[in-house]
């Protein structure tokens, strides 16, 4: 029984490894048409119409349930957005621009007195390791930085992004 499982185990270890290296060894050659965040998964989704062409696990903010209300609550902001811009620069290695705050999202936190802030982004990580931390942004979608390099080549400004709980 304890050499099944352990067979069970390795096995299933092998494939998500494989599965994780054919992932990104590809290069995405469909357009982007958009992107699908479940954040109770921690995963996100690149798509072509309703393709799944990518899947990759993320991390976000550091009080990751629940829908962002107010600047400095670690929330990850859940609705539909946009990618809005693109920044080689980042101090999160390459970053893609979210649209966030929306209307609604300044009325929310206008009713309590607060910002809403704004710069939430996906990005790769900064110079200092994260990888005990899961969720560790403060609002953004944390990926790793080759992920962030295949990302940012083959989504383009516009594409609707739909953040779900």
């Amino acid at each position: 029984m304890k050499i099944k499982l352990f067979l069970v185990i390795v096995l299933f270890t092998f494939l998500s490894a494989i599965s994780s290296w054919a992932n990104s060894t590809t290069a995405i050659d469909e357009p982007i048409t958009s992107i699908v965040v479940k954040k109770s998964d921690r995963k996100m989704y690149l798509f072509n119409g309703e393709k799944v062409l990518r899947r990759y696990r993320i991390g976000l903010g550091f009080s990751p349930k629940g829908d962002k209300k107010f600047e400095g609550d670690g929330k990850t902001p859940e609705g539909k957005y946009y990618i809005d811009r693109k920044n080689p620069n980042s101090q999160y290695y390459l970053s893609l621009g979210i649209s966030y705050p929306n209307d609604n999202d300044r009325k929310e936190a206008a009713k309590l007195g607060k910002s809403p802030g704004g710069d939430i982004f996906i990005h790769g990580r900064d110079k200092s390791p994260k990888w005990w931390k899961r969720d560790w942004t403060f609002g953004c979608i944390a990926i790793r930085n080759h992920e962030m390099d295949e990302i940012y080549r083959a989504v383009a400004i516009g594409t609707p992004i739909f953040i779900l709980p």
